[in-house]
């Protein structure tokens, strides 16, 4: 069972410790950044519950999502809230710099498409 990455400890890819490394290798995890995109979604619903969630994240499976979960919110980026888990100001934070690259990749993505032939080369 991979540890909870947390600064100041190894983590994957990095013996130093450094808050950054740990989280590139919280976000780095499988469905990490799926799930504060979902919930970055959310906004004054309150909330998803387990099974919203998982549909949102396109049938992820239960046992991915509640590890994940479970990690988002031992790291203060994911909270439950009465209505189901939601972004933690922390996460919303987080959210808040991680949207612009929403808006660069679909620049990005945009300018492949038009540099590749019909062929896909």
């Amino acid at each position: 069972m991979s540890q909870i990455p947390k600064p100041g400890l190894p983590v994957r890819g990095s013996q130093s410790g450094k808050p950054i490394m740990a989280l590139f290798d919280l976000l780095g995890r499988s469905w990490a950044l799926g799930v504060i995109w979902q919930l970055s979604d959310v906004g004054t619903q309150g909330g998803l519950t387990f099974r919203a969630l998982q549909e949102r994240c396109e049938g992820v499976s239960p046992t991915v999502l509640n590890k994940r979960l479970k990690e988002l919110s031992a790291c203060n980026v994911v909270e439950r809230g009465a209505a189901g888990y939601q972004l933690s100001e922390t996460g919303q934070a987080l959210f808040d710099l991680l949207q612009p690259f929403g808006s660069w990749s679909e620049v990005w993505a945009a300018g492949l498409s038009a540099g590749l032939s019909e062929d896909g080369k």
